[in-house]
């Protein structure tokens, strides 16, 4: 298999204004324990083709380069193609809705394809059960992050 595609959903007792933001570089560091990124850019702004790199994250065994795809604030959606030289590419969709004035549903899609035998290895072992308890943690961090900011 070269191609694997999850998604997952949650909801959240918060705005979409307020949580959208929380999934760019710079809002992952204020929710997501030891998340860190090179900023390739200069700025914190986060818009299409904005560039940074982690270092051994969301399912990374390598440094990863990010690559924003699509940034569209105004209808709370974000991609990002996620690229891992010689193993595999990601592209990461995050799409906030909101259900009620304090109430997001929050959709999140990861598609890998494998570029080599470590990529092929790691698609096939992408389960559904991983993916929701990987998802699962966000919620929870989510949560946690708005319970320590009232």
């Amino acid at each position: 298999m070269n191609s694997v595609t999850r998604t997952a959903k949650f909801s959240i007792g918060q705005p979409a204004a307020e949580v959208f933001p929380l999934f760019s570089p710079e809002g992952e560091k204020r929710w997501v324990p030891a998340w860190d990124y090179v900023n390739i850019m200069g700025s914190h702004e986060l818009h299409e083709d904005y560039v940074f790199v982690t270092k051994n994250h969301d399912h990374a065994g390598t440094e990863a380069v990010w690559l924003v795809k699509r940034h569209e604030p105004e209808n709370f959606l974000v991609q990002f193609y996620r690229i891992e030289p010689e193993d595999k590419v990601g592209v990461v969709s995050v799409r906030c809705s909101q259900i009620e004035k304090e109430l997001t549903e929050v959709e999140v899609t990861y598609r890998y394809i494998a570029l080599g035998m470590k990529g092929r290895e790691f698609v096939g072992g992408f389960t559904s059960s991983l993916y929701e308890g990987f998802i699962d943690e966000w919620r929870r961090l989510l949560v946690s992050y708005f319970d320590s900011h009232r």
